[in-house]
């Protein structure tokens, strides 16, 4: 049976890895992947585990527990994510991620590499990398007309987005899933990796400077159209970046779950943007033929613009390593590993390369499962940073580097040769500053 449950997820994971070749949505293989192993369980009535942390060991429960503690774990982060997803989008309705072009000066092909590699670092930290990439970009094509040098640009976006995701709590799903484990705090979390998260920037930038991409200046188009920008463009980007800002601070003072104070952050935006709106609103008809109805809301027209594909994802790939963990597979793979490589600094980095080749968030899940250290143990924030900034050495290994692919049209090979090593070396540089700083700061 063990071989059946293993088979399953490691056709499912090898699925997600390859849905571009496949032609599916990832969402299909994690949702069946999850159904197929609750259900083997249930059938073979396999014995299931909660892991004690405390004392390292697996504890006898029923499945309806156990099944019903995975699913609200899992609950915590889609409710979560789904209130980020839609500030972000009651941002974008106001156009107010356009207010960052106003920002951008130079014509300097090396000013213009440390404004967005900046400006990836610092709002991929707000909210979350994904966005930001996409909101830089979009910015980007404004900016530099030229394909050939926009991709370059793309490519150290990326590097820039993913590091700033690893050292705050909502900055990446990854790092999101161990704030709300209770893996990791706020405050440590910081402590520890802004300054790797800083340094794996910086490194690669500064070197790219000296590359003959990012020499001269940038041809301005003086017939450039300026873009429509609301009147309260400005004040919505503002206020959504500090509400989601306030998050964390919301549950450093009640100590209540994440989402909870994501649920008070949105319905602060979702007054505003109504406000703010000058149609007529009508809430209560929706059953017109035509989707006009959803135009008469900011909060209906962002809440259709959701990624529920990517919601369903984490829904199936979640419950699907849950499955894995209640039989205690995770915790009796976390011993094996330990034995054959004592060095956890080691098995961490190879996490880290890992999350390059196959999605970050199953594997982050794993290791949740895997060790049992406490909470703000360096091992979490060690992970954090490696599943996060690892992701960067191939297009395809984070989600921002999937849709900067998407949206440039950027080839696997050419990213292998010209971006992938830069995104290895600011890796690396940051691994080395986390461990120095572990053993010898704090």
């Amino acid at each position: 049976m063990e071989i059946l449950i293993i088979g399953i997820f490691t056709l499912g994971y090898l699925a997600i890895t390859l849905e571009h070749n496949l032609k599916i949505d990832k969402l299909i293989p994690a949702l069946g992947m999850m159904a197929f192993l609750w259900a083997i369980i249930a059938l073979a009535h396999l014995p299931v585990f909660e892991v004690n942390t405390l004392l390292r060991e697996l504890e006898p429960t029923h499945i309806e527990e156990i099944l019903l503690h995975h699913l609200g774990k899992t609950a915590e982060i889609i409710i979560f994510l789904l209130g980020a997803m839609t500030i972000v989008e009651i941002i974008d309705y106001f156009n107010g991620f356009f207010t960052i072009k106003n920002f951008i000066r130079t014509t300097s092909k090396k000013g213009l590499l440390w404004i967005f590699a900046i400006l990836a670092f610092i709002l991929s930290a707000i909210i979350d990398n994904l966005t930001a990439t996409i909101v830089l970009i979009t910015i980007l094509q404004k900016v530099i007309r030229d394909r050939n040098t926009r991709i370059w640009f793309a490519g150290l976006i990326i590097i820039a987005a993913n590091a700033g995701g690893a050292w705050s709590p909502i900055g990446d799903v990854t790092t999101t899933m161990l704030w709300i484990g209770d893996k990791v705090t706020t405050g440590q979390l910081i402590m520890y990796l802004l300054i790797p998260s800083i340094v794996c920037v910086v490194v690669p930038v500064f070197i790219a400077t000296f590359l003959p991409a990012f020499q001269g200046d940038i041809k301005k188009d003086e017939n450039e159209e300026e873009g429509s920008l609301h009147p309260r463009g400005a004040s919505m980007l503002y206020l959504g970046l500090s509400a989601i800002v306030f998050v964390p601070v919301f549950k450093t003072v009640t100590h209540l779950p994440p989402y909870v104070g994501m649920m008070l952050s949105l319905a602060i935006v979702a007054t505003f943007a109504e406000i703010f709106s000058n149609a007529k609103i009508n809430i209560s008809s929706i059953d017109q033929e035509s989707d006009a109805h959803a135009s008469h809301s900011p909060v209906h027209s962002s809440l259709s613009k959701i990624e529920l594909p990517s919601i369903l994802f984490f829904l199936g790939i979640l419950m699907a390593v849950a499955a894995l963990e209640s039989l205690g597979y995770l915790f009796s793979f976390a011993d094996s590993l330990n034995t054959a490589i004592p060095n956890t600094d080691i098995v961490v980095v190879l996490l880290g390369a890992g999350s390059a080749v196959i999605d970050n968030v199953p594997l982050v899940a794993a290791s949740m499962g895997m060790f049992s250290e406490p909470t703000d143990h360096p091992l979490w924030h060690f992970i954090a940073f490696s599943a996060g900034t690892g992701g960067s050495m191939l297009i395809i290994g984070s989600a921002a580097g999937v849709v900067a692919m998407g949206m440039e049209k950027i080839d696997f090979v050419w990213y292998l040769k010209k971006i992938s090593w830069l995104a290895l070396i600011g890796f690396l540089a940051g691994s080395v500053v986390f461990v120095l700083m572990r053993d010898l700061v704090f």
